[in-house]
């Protein structure tokens, strides 16, 4: 297994057993039509690994962070709690590559983390705009069909 499986394996499994404000998933489940979550997790997780080792792409970073937090903005967390998979990151990576300048490192993750956090409001904000318009639309039928009665 390349060192960069290996950071994986350990990022994945880490946040699967993360506790509150994690994803919750069966972590053992490898089939991903039985475990959608923790396929798309591991999916994204793979692209984050990528572009933190190699050079980044904000656009593939903000798509990956969008897939993870879509999912977490459905789940009653904070911000910061929707993001602890990446504070995960720094110590897996130091274990497996010592020789890796860590202030990079951090700096790369810290622009994540800034991007995860607005993608984190984003997803929060349009699913706060879909419960509004099921609340309207909920009280808009009644009203709708005692009129129609009249």
């Amino acid at each position: 297994m390349g060192r960069q499986q290996a950071i994986l394996e350990r990022w994945f499994a880490r946040t699967a057993a993360g506790g509150a404000g994690t994803l919750r998933f069966p972590a053992t489940e490898p089939d991903r039509f039985r475990n959608p979550v923790g396929h798309l997790l591991k999916e994204n997780l793979a692209v984050l690994l990528q572009e933190v080792l190699g050079e980044p792409d904000p656009v593939r970073s903000r798509a990956a962070l969008f897939a993870i937090l879509r999912l977490r903005a459905l789940q009653d967390v904070t911000a910061g709690e929707a993001v602890t998979f990446l504070e995960l990151l720094p110590p897996i990576v130091a274990e497996c590559l010592p020789d890796l300048e860590a202030s990079l490192l951090e700096s790369k993750i810290a622009q994540l983390a800034v991007m995860a956090m607005e993608e984190y409001r984003r997803c929060r904000a349009q699913l706060d705009e879909i419960r509004l318009q099921e609340r309207r639309r909920a009280i808009a039928v009644p009203v709708f069909m005692n009129q129609a009665r009249s």
